[in-house]
């Protein structure tokens, strides 16, 4: 019992710390970056690209009224 109290109060020591995130962003950010370009390489890979583009053309002459 008292190993996982010591090990609570640790990890929420860390938690609240000013190290607490330290390094995460950048890896983050890339990890958006990749998933954002896989996701454009299959879209242009299946060829939805003009199907997506024109669904969106749809969409938008009918909230204008066009």
């Amino acid at each position: 019992m008292k190993s996982i109290r010591n090990w609570t109060t640790t990890t929420i020591a860390r938690m609240r710390g000013r190290t607490a995130d330290r390094g995460a962003s950048s890896i983050e950010y890339a990890g958006i970056v990749i998933l954002v370009a896989g996701i454009i390489i299959a879209i242009r890979g299946l060829g939805l690209d003009g199907r997506i583009s024109g669904a969106i053309s749809g969409w938008v002459s009918a909230v204008i009224g066009g």
